[in-house]
């Protein structure tokens, strides 16, 4: 028993896993590169932050709705010529942002590329399981997921050194290259995969309306900054319209709950409730974050572009050193408690920054962001986990959409927030707010406090531990 679980891989197996990692190197680095170089952005557009922000935000929209146009796309046509299609579409969305001429075409570049890389990652995982099975999984995920546990590490520093040394528009141009050696191997090594059903109906209502609701939802709240304040027409009126499409697509998926490609039913189960919740608030306490964090080293701490990346390095670092421990933990006891503890832990990572200004020291900073890393890489996977939790065969499917696009559209959300928040701040000439530190001071503010708002959602998270004790009593 023991050779067969320490059995390697056929050779075969591990070529075909390397080839589709190979095309989503790029795209799972992208994020992390251009959100280094958007003082850049700013400067060479002369855009201000509300608007710069949306070279982010746009991408990772883009992400979550192209989450059920990959699903689909894989059922109706043949695999491997859906994966070099996105590979395609990405590599020349980044030569056209590499080119961008001002800050409007590199935001609309930016939402095509984003939906690509919506189209690439989860069709990675999708023709991953359609040539292992679920029982060589665990080990291939180990190769899978190297980009993504080394993404936050290298992303910043490759992005670093393109926009210190090159410029902003070589993030963009390198994929290029990556993309067609990609492509290349792609084509020649991975094997064909037939289309499951031909007649597989995509919900294209459903997603116009999601995709509607998220956008006018997070325009409407970036337009604060540029209105001075939440009470401006613009404002007012993109988020009503949100709440109107929102209340829409609940008639729509209640009317039609077969074809609903997020169905409401999924709220009956309540960890998969309380895993949307504790998403969606991720993508403040989170990703918001991680949108300000380059932007308070380069902005406050007036470091170059490399320097801000190399001082984010500890917090890809905490990540690293989490992410081994928490699946373990999860399966043993739970997510209830893992997350309650990465919460605490993230919290304390990310306090100290409502505190910190011009003057602290690198090693505190270091230190302080090395904790939050731990704390951040230990909150998505159980989350992840959970909402699968008591659902059905037929239920898994859409449980997995509705937990992408909801990842998805809570960091969009948290990084217009967050991003509104410090230029509405910077906008506003009164006395306390003299120096530009107590603006980044109050976005982290808000970070925290949505964090520790994650608390709530979190206690309705499955607790195996308790219910382990349960059954030995």
């Amino acid at each position: 028993m023991g050779k067969k679980k320490g059995e390697k891989l056929p050779k075969d197996l591990v070529r075909i896993a390397l080839v589709l990692v190979l095309g989503a190197i790029a795209p799972m680095l992208d994020t992390t590169m251009v959100n280094i170089a958007l003082n850049d952005f700013g400067r060479d557009f002369h855009a201000s932050l509300d608007t710069v922000q949306w070279i982010m935000t746009g991408y990772v929209l883009a992400m979550g709705i192209a989450v059920p146009f990959s699903g689909w796309l894989v059922q109706r046509f043949e695999g491997k010529s859906v994966y070099l299609a996105a590979e395609l579409l990405f590599l020349i969305s980044s030569l056209l942002a590499g080119f961008s001429w001002n800050v409007e075409s590199l935001i609309a570049f930016r939402l095509v590329q984003g939906f690509a890389a919506g189209l690439i990652i989860p069709l990675l995982t999708t023709l991953l399981v359609q040539t292992a099975g679920q029982n060589n999984m665990g080990k291939l995920m180990a190769i899978v997921g190297l980009p993504i546990i080394l993404g936050p590490i290298l992303g910043p520093v490759i992005g670093g050194l393109i926009a210190e040394y090159v410029s902003w528009r070589w993030i963009f141009f390198v994929n290029v290259p990556v993309g067609l050696i990609a492509m290349y191997f792609i084509r020649m090594k991975l094997p064909r995969f037939p289309a499951s059903d031909r007649r597989a109906a995509l919900d294209w209502i459903g997603i116009l309306l999601l995709g509607g609701l998220s956008a006018s939802s997070i325009y409407g709240i970036s337009q604060a900054a540029s209105g001075s304040g939440f009470g401006n027409a613009a404002t007012i009126g993109f988020l009503a319209s949100g709440v109107v499409l929102t209340v829409v697509y609940v008639l729509y998926a209640l009317a039609r709950p077969a074809k609903a490609i997020v169905p409401l039913r999924l709220l009956r189960f309540r960890s998969f409730t309380a895993s949307v919740f504790a998403l969606f608030l991720a993508g403040t306490g989170m990703n918001g974050a991680m949108l300000l964090l380059p932007l308070f080293f380069q902005n406050i701490r007036h470091d170059t572009v490399i320097l801000a990346a190399l001082s984010l390095v500890p917090q890809g670092l905490g990540m690293l050193l989490a992410r081994p421990l928490i699946g373990t933990l999860t399966d043993r006891i739970g997510a209830k408690i893992v997350v309650l503890c990465a919460l605490a832990i993230t919290l304390v990572g990310t306090i100290p920054f409502v505190w910190f200004s011009a003057g602290v020291p690198y090693w505190v900073i270091g230190v302080v962001l090395f904790v939050r890393g731990i704390g951040i890489g230990g909150i998505t996977i159980p989350v992840m986990t959970d909402a699968y939790t008591g659902l059905s065969r037929q239920q898994i499917p859409q449980a997995s959409v509705a937990t992408r696009i909801i990842q998805n559209i809570g960091g969009a959300f948290g990084s217009a927030v967050l991003a509104t928040v410090v230029a509405n701040q910077m906008n506003q000439a009164v006395p306390d707010l003299a120096h530009p530190a107590s603006a980044y001071q109050t976005g982290f503010l808000v970070a925290s406090a949505v964090t520790a708002v994650m608390v709530v959602p979190a206690l309705f998270l499955t607790n195996k531990a308790k219910a382990g004790a349960g059954a030995n009593m």
